[in-house]
């Protein structure tokens, strides 16, 4: 309940701020969030590569996969 409070009064600062500094905050919010979600997928990427590198990832159609895991 006190994260809800927390988050209720950010939201509050937010609507008593000017409409021109409200459109501010969610432009540079919006740049931020685009930037976490570059860098994940940047992460995951990486991580993928580093798989493929390692030789743990496979290839195969939908049928041979859905095999394996009848398999298992």
């Amino acid at each position: 309940m006190l994260k809800t409070s927390e988050f209720q009064k950010a939201i509050e600062s937010v609507e008593n701020l000017p409409l021109d500094d409200q459109e501010i905050l969610l432009d540079i919010i919006q740049k931020r969030l685009q930037e976490k979600r570059r860098k994940k997928l940047a992460e995951e990427i990486k991580e993928i590569r580093q798989e493929f590198a390692n030789g743990d990832v496979q290839f195969g159609s939908v049928n041979q996969f859905l095999e394996a895991l009848d398999q298992e």
